[in-house]
């Protein structure tokens, strides 16, 4: 068994359909259930006893506690995390206690599960932190990739939240020695992704014929990471990467983000196409955010050399795959944007 923590949202439960499609192996699943996580991601599984959710935080340390003292599993993925540089810029606390606090709670927590387990679980256990290229910092033009030695260079709320997060793991493995592993990855998109963020806030706006704010002049530049490639990067790591290292996770796609909206657009105007013309139309520049890093670059060649793995996707494949997804769940978007799949949760969970 393996505890999931931030299983409802985009990337977590992506991350648990996609195991529970590769392995037999039951997952616990653990999340707030805040504004990005939602349980509709999940709905596949009910009825699946290799699945339980459970809604709490991770800074809940008695909560913690008594799921591994319960469940005992061999492997804990740590994906909750407040992710949203704008949010982060708005409100930075909820960053701090949520990506700091609470990973020092699960590190705490883990630690005392692990130092009690007989020999063999202790060997086989395993702590997956699961970060960011963004606590790397901006890259100019011409500059190599980010490779694991880069040095940290955090330039938000948000990233230095992750950044703060990522020495915490490193150092308890080195003071106490924990077994981890940390994976950095570059910009995810695909199925479940919260329409705040670039890729689906473009399909969604498209769809209803709103703007497409583009910050600044739109030549930011990104490594965009199909979710189940990042996904099927992490079962690898958990199963073969060796401890205390770090593993960069790159789609070997850099594109800067205008390009992103007109490929959208292209898409859309293939698959959707409006009376009124191309969906370029709607493209609207905006004042760009504070502090915008300027490109991040993946060097995913570690991970390659050591464990075997690449990317299977293209953005080209990827990118129609997402557009594609989108469209044929619309149901799932007006629920997101009307909030009422948390007035259900909140109504399903207030006996709990």
């Amino acid at each position: 068994m393996i505890l999931v923590t931030g299983g409802a949202g985009f990337i977590g439960s992506n991350f648990v359909l996609g195991w529970l499609a590769h392995h037999d192996e039951p997952v616990i699943n653990l999340d707030a259930l805040t504004y990005a996580g939602n349980l509709r991601n999940l709905s596949s599984l009910q009825g699946d006893t290799r699945h339980r959710f459970v809604r709490g935080d991770i800074t809940d340390r008695a909560l913690v506690d008594g799921l591994l003292a319960e469940h005992r599993p061999r492997a804990i993925v740590h994906f909750a995390a407040e992710s949203h540089v704008d949010r982060s810029i708005h409100g930075p606390l909820a960053f701090i206690k949520t990506n700091v606090d609470g990973t020092y709670t699960l590190l705490e927590a883990a630690r005392a599960f692990w130092q009690a387990l007989p020999a063999d679980e202790k060997a086989g256990f395993r702590f997956h932190h699961v970060s960011t290229d963004e606590v790397y910092g901006s890259l100019r033009p011409g500059d190599p990739a980010f490779t694991e030695s880069h040095p940290y260079e955090p330039n938000s709320p948000y990233s230095a939240s992750k950044a703060a997060s990522d020495h915490l793991v490193r150092a308890w493995h080195h003071t106490y020695g924990l077994p981890v592993v940390t994976t950095n990855c570059s910009n995810n998109y695909g199925p479940y992704h919260f329409p705040e963020k670039l890729i689906p806030l473009m399909i969604v706006n498209a769809l209803a014929g709103k703007p497409l704010p583009v910050y600044g002049d739109g030549q930011q530049i990104r490594d965009w990471l199909y979710v189940t490639d990042h996904c099927s990067a992490i079962r690898a790591v958990l199963a073969r990467g060796r401890l205390g290292e770090t593993y960069n996770i790159g789609g070997w796609n850099e594109k800067p983000n205008i390009e992103i909206v007109h490929t959208i657009c292209a898409l859309l105007d293939e698959l959707r196409p409006h009376a009124e013309g191309s969906y370029q139309r709607l493209v609207t520049y905006v004042a760009d955010r504070p502090g915008h890093d300027r490109r991040y670059a993946i060097d995913a060649r570690k991970i390659e050399r050591e464990l075997g793995w690449r990317p299977a996707e293209t953005f080209e494949t990827g990118i129609r795959k997402t557009v594609q997804w989108y469209l044929d769940h619309a149901d799932w978007v007006a629920d997101v944007q009307s909030g009422g799949y948390r007035e259900w949760v909140d109504r399903n969970y207030a006996q709990r």
